[in-house]
């Protein structure tokens, strides 16, 4: 896989009928080692050892419905009282991250109203600070940092 622009976690990899699958310490299961999955399980590990934000209030592709449509967000992570606080969009780091993916953030958003958006492909990484509903978008430097 490739590298990324996140430090190299520590990730469990195993090889299952013939296919590669990496342990989500969040969904505590084995899943398919997918370009996506590869930088989703890099974030994950990022904000959790380089962040501080904890596994334990992190939820992974869970699903919400917004206008009758199933859709399930790469990683929402919640405040101690599960509150929806950030939400991170995953692709694959051949996927540009463009105004559709921010799009897609945003539209996952309007179900959730989290203060923080993440979209990254591993290779590029924004983030931005949502406030007043979508009125006031402050772009960040940096992944923030737990509270």
């Amino acid at each position: 896989m490739q590298k990324l622009h996140f430090p190299q976690p520590d990730l469990r990899l195993r090889k299952a009928n013939e296919s590669l699958q990496v342990w989500d310490v969040v969904r505590k299961k084995w899943v398919a080692l997918t370009p996506e999955e590869w930088v989703r399980q890099h974030l994950i590990h990022f904000l959790r050892d380089h962040r501080g934000w904890s596994e334990s209030l992190m939820a992974v592709e869970k699903k919400l419905t917004h206008n009758g449509l199933n859709r399930r967000p790469d990683v929402v992570v919640y405040t101690s009282a599960m509150k929806p606080l950030l939400l991170a969009e995953c692709k694959a780091p051949d996927v540009a991250i463009n105004q559709s993916v921010l799009d897609q953030a945003v539209m996952y958003n309007r179900a959730l109203g989290v203060s923080y958006v993440l979209v990254t492909n591993g290779i590029h990484t924004s983030c931005c600070l949502i406030q007043n509903g979508i009125a006031e978008i402050e772009w960040l430097n940096d992944v923030p940092f737990a509270g």
